[in-house]
């Protein structure tokens, strides 16, 4: 209906509420258990039996998965549980189906590629009509006869939409004579048109992967059988875990089951141990990671170095505005973990010192096991300064363009990154550029834009300190400058194409459109992909609405 009737702002207060339901579900929960069981100390006898009928209640659920974890999430809160306890919580889990999940639509080949898309799009209908259904089908079929070389057996398609944003996504696969072939059409509904119209059909793995990234909002899915929907989604992105699934389409309490499930696995096939991560440490946090893991962990240090003023408060907060915001494809995911226990013997002895040292309130160090009382995990990305050490000349370019382009595209969703050292940006394995250090963040709408002020003298010219006064929250655009430490060829090519970034008239012009209400939506592809040529903006002569 959001989609239907375009209620953007609408749409980002459900997701908002939607992210805040489990958590409030858990607590409410948990006290009324506490009313019927009493204390911890008297429950625990009858917790077993309780769990065995529990299991048994739910078990014909097409949800299983979702019930369980639901579960031991009260579990953990009601009895404070460190590491796991399998007599407490479910620890193991309902595999993915593996025969052909029967959440799927199937088309089957015709006569021609333009009446199969004719026949997927006649099956899914909404409130308001297509544009120009019949312009879309041609287009859509032209791409998929360009870009498909082997002759289309059938079209397979989740039955349920996938809504984000401004954008509905139909998603699925085009079995072909010589393999699966991904396939995601894009459907828009904005102002530009006076229906539904289709926007992009991406027809690649690396394409469709960008669409199911960690870096972007998680879907709105309308299904009863998210693991039927997963199993789905595997065969359309094989390499793609099975947490990052269960996370885009919105099932993130779930998909930190996943992601825990699969580090003790990786534990148990490896005598790796966790060192820091690569990069330069963080004076906020302490990042370390297995060598071949996916995953890296974030715990606070006790106290922050100068010049950073923030409190473990805020920085908590600032994860939770990344947590709950449009990610636009430039932030990654973080996972919040509390009470994970592991030996001690998977540490190096430097990481150990650290965390014993530094972070005390967040890691305790035993004899024999470290507890993790609070952490954050997020995918592994290369840090943007080591990136550019090895880069070919070529990649360096396309990374230092796409760094400008995440600013831009941040700031088109209202966040400023707040410290823009290269060091805080990452590449994906994608070759796509991410920003992950969030101590700093804040709402492009909250910051005060200013221009430098002139030096009235020689003395003002040469001081090291600035001679105006420099309030909370004032930021110079101009200095952007410093804090690019790019060699002259890569400085040379970042500001011809994004030199307004420094400019102060382009940060009061994103302000003036946000604040009247703009929603920008940044789409998980490039303007090449599009059908149909966009209408241009005449919202910003810089042009900050761009596909990324």
């Amino acid at each position: 209906v959001r989609f239907e009737r375009r209620e953007w702002h609408e749409a980002q207060h459900d997701s908002v509420e939607r992210l805040a339901l489990y958590q409030r579900s858990v607590s409410r929960a948990v006290l009324e258990l506490q009313d019927l069981l009493g204390a911890v100390e008297v429950a625990r006898p009858r917790w077993g039996a309780l769990k065995q009928a529990f299991r048994a209640d739910v078990a014909s659920r097409g949800d299983l998965e979702l019930t369980l974890t639901f579960f031991s999430s009260v579990a953990r809160q009601f009895f404070g549980t460190v590491g796991v306890a399998p007599d407490l919580e479910f620890l193991d889990a309902p595999s993915l189906p593996s025969a052909t999940p029967h959440v799927a639509r199937r088309f089957p080949r015709e006569e021609s590629t333009r009446n199969l898309v004719a026949s997927l799009l006649g099956s899914f209908r909404f409130a308001i009509d297509y544009d120009n259904l019949e312009r879309d089908t041609r287009l859509v079929a032209a791409e998929i006869d360009r870009t498909v070389s082997s002759s289309i057996e059938a079209l397979e398609v989740a039955d349920t939409v996938f809504f984000r944003g401004k954008g509905a996504y139909l998603v699925g696969r085009l079995l072909t004579a010589a393999k699966p072939v991904p396939f995601v059409l894009v459907l828009l509904n904005d102002e530009a048109r006076e229906g539904i119209r289709a926007d992009a059909v991406l027809l690649t793995e690396g394409d469709v992967s960008i669409v199911f990234s960690y870096t972007r909002s998680y879907f709105s899915v309308e299904t009863e059988e998210p693991r039927e929907l997963v199993a789905f989604l595997q065969r359309v992105l094989p390499r793609k875990p099975v947490a990052d699934l269960y996370s885009a389409i919105g099932h993130h309490k779930r998909a930190k089951t996943e992601l825990y499930r699969a580090l003790l696995r990786h534990l148990d096939t490896t005598e790796e141990r966790f060192e820091f991560a690569a990069g330069a440490r963080g004076m906020v946090m302490i990042v370390f990671a297995m060598p071949s893991s996916e995953v890296v962990f974030k715990v606070f240090r006790d106290y922050f170095a100068y010049p950073k003023s923030i409190t473990r408060e805020e920085a908590m907060a600032k994860y939770q505005l990344v947590f709950e915001h449009d990610r636009a494809g430039r932030l990654v995911d973080a996972q919040e973990f509390a009470y994970l226990e592991f030996a001690r013997s998977r540490f190096t002895e430097e990481l150990l010192a650290e965390l014993d040292e530094q972070a005390q309130a967040s890691v305790e160090v035993r004899q024999d096991t470290v507890v993790i009382k609070h952490v954050y995990t997020e995918r592994r990305v290369v840090p943007l300064d080591v990136y550019l050490r090895t880069a070919d000349p070529d990649a360096a370019v396309r990374a230092v363009l796409d760094y400008g382009a995440t600013i831009r595209d941040l700031a088109a969703t209202n966040i400023f990154p707040g410290d823009l050292l290269l060091k805080n940006f990452g590449v994906t394995r994608h070759g796509r550029v991410v920003f992950y250090d969030y101590d700093e963040i804040s709402f492009v709408t909250d910051c005060h834009f200013r221009r430098m002020p002139a030096p009235r003298d020689a003395e003002e010219e040469m001081r090291a300190a600035p001679w105006f006064v420099v309030n909370e929250g004032d930021v110079f655009p101009e200095e952007f400058g410093l804090f690019l430490g790019l060699e002259r060829t890569l400085r040379e090519q970042f500001m011809k194409k994004y030199s307004f970034l420094l400019d102060v008239d382009f940060w009061h012009q994103m302000q003036r459109e946000l604040r009247a209400g703009a929603v920008v939506d940044v789409f998980p592809y490039s303007s090449d992909k599009r059908l149909l040529t966009p209408h241009a903006s005449a919202a910003s002569k810089y042009e900050p609405i761009a596909n990324a």
